[in-house]
């Protein structure tokens, strides 16, 4: 788990250009949508593309996006219990 939270880390902050971000700045439970990254719909729509097109996991659904983009903790554990392409 702790390696997919420091790949999300990366890959959120290359996928949305956040160039004065680095990983460390990302705090795993830290509000995702709204925080201080100011992440916003548009930003989970790319990122949701990012996470169907690299481990293969839908997010198909408002609600569920709300549960998932909790936090960076939330996303990292959607994706692990529901990848195929992650070891377990």
């Amino acid at each position: 788990m702790e390696k997919l939270l420091k790949e999300l880390k990366v890959k959120i902050i290359e996928l949305l250009n956040l160039i004065d971000v680095n990983p460390d700045d990302i705090r795993e439970d830290d509000q995702l949508v709204g925080g201080h990254l100011d992440i916003d719909s548009i930003d989970v729509l790319e990122m949701v593309i990012m996470i169907e097109k690299d481990y293969g996991v839908k997010i198909d659904s408002k609600e569920l996006g709300i549960k998932a983009f909790a936090t960076l903790r939330t996303l990292a554990e959607y994706i692990y219990g529901n990848s195929r392409a992650l070891p377990v």
